[in-house]
């Protein structure tokens, strides 16, 4: 962690469209110059806490703040303070893209004397300075686009970056640049991203938090997560010989480590078999020594597959639906729009 003061602050803020509950009680603590992941099915309520932190909807009740600042009570001062790509990333169309950042400095309150800099310095960091500074934004491709909502949001240069689905409906080369982009801002901004892309919210967080059904049920690094949620480790072996003998010498390795996926047909060949034990640690190195011995095998290929944020993703929704949490009435997508709003209590 970067400092003690976290960069947000969210005790158990409520959230209701009507009779319907959007968010009930969430809780986290984002530390400074963090980039943290925000994950959740559809109607989780992604939307609407990223929307209460940056200032656009009020909550029912809890308390929410950026920078010690309660946004409540400030919400002008904390859209100084923040910078948000939304997941639609509405540009004008009609201007160009050095235009449209000068305009946007300009409404950010950036120094005449510093705008100039500031503007050349995003252009540059986004990578929109050499092929993208004169056109207009109605011939950018998808991924221009984003960089462009990218480069809108750190402009200012502000402490906290909220994105929302910033790499959506991009191919795998304009995925990478984002993602490069994102991760060089690991220190000088602190930063929240919502995706459902969960190998790339993998591969550039420090910490992820799942909600689900309006609360939080996960919160930690992946290591973290992996241990609390998955409960077993898993081995794919391919090898030859007969199986008869193969139960008896895991045993003698692991009492707990069973052959959970056989093959169909077993002959002459190298066939593939999965192993599974409930405990964490390594045993590879035990498996192959007693395989390589043992005269009625030869083994080709052993692997330990290690569980990925999708998986434990996965199994944290599950535990959440299996245990029940309480809804007052039906979820809503929480991007639905209601008149009945009152104000976070602070």
């Amino acid at each position: 962690m970067l400092g003690q003061e976290h960069s947000i602050e969210v005790n158990n803020l409520t959230k209701y469209y009507g009779p319907v509950m959007a968010i009930h009680e969430v809780s986290f603590n984002v530390e400074k110059g963090e980039i943290v992941g925000f994950l959740g099915p559809n109607g989780a309520g992604k939307s609407t806490t990223m929307r209460i932190l940056c200032g656009l909807i009020t909550a029912k009740s809890g308390s929410a703040k950026i920078c010690g600042i309660p946004i409540a009570s400030n919400p002008d001062e904390i859209k100084r303070r923040i910078g948000y790509m939304a997941e639609n990333n509405p540009l004008p169309e009609d201007m160009r893209v050095v235009e449209y950042l000068y305009y946007r400095g300009r409404l950010k309150e950036i120094p005449r004397k510093r705008l100039k800099d500031r503007v050349e310095e995003t252009l540059e960091l986004c990578d929109l300075n050499r092929t993208a500074r004169r056109k207009v934004i109605a011939n950018l491709s998808k991924g221009y686009r984003q960089r462009v909502g990218i480069a809108d949001a750190i402009l200012s240069e502000p402490e906290v970056i909220i994105m929302d689905e910033p790499t959506i409906g991009l191919d795998p080369h304009q995925v990478l640049m984002i993602r490069d982009l994102i991760k060089n801002l690991r220190g000088k901004m602190t930063v929240i991203i919502s995706s459902h892309i969960l190998s790339e919210v993998e591969l550039c967080c420090d910490r992820v938090i799942i909600i689900n059904q309006g609360h939080i049920v996960a919160c930690g690094t992946s290591e973290s997560l992996r241990n609390e949620f998955i409960n077993n480790t898993t081995y794919t072996l391919n090898l030859k010989g007969k199986t008869e003998a193969l139960d008896s010498l895991l045993r003698e390795i692991d009492p707990d480590l069973v052959i959970s996926s056989s093959p169909s047909d077993i002959n002459e060949d190298y066939y593939d078999l999965e192993l599974t034990t409930p405990h964490t640690h390594n045993l590879s190195e035990k498996i192959l020594t007693r395989l390589y011995e043992h005269p009625q095998f030869r083994v080709r290929e052993l692997r330990r597959k290690v569980p990925n944020l999708e998986n434990i993703f996965l199994a944290a929704t599950r535990r959440s639906w299996d245990e029940d949490i309480p809804l007052s009435i039906n979820k809503v997508d929480s991007g639905k729009k209601n008149n009945q709003e009152t104000g976070v209590v602070e």
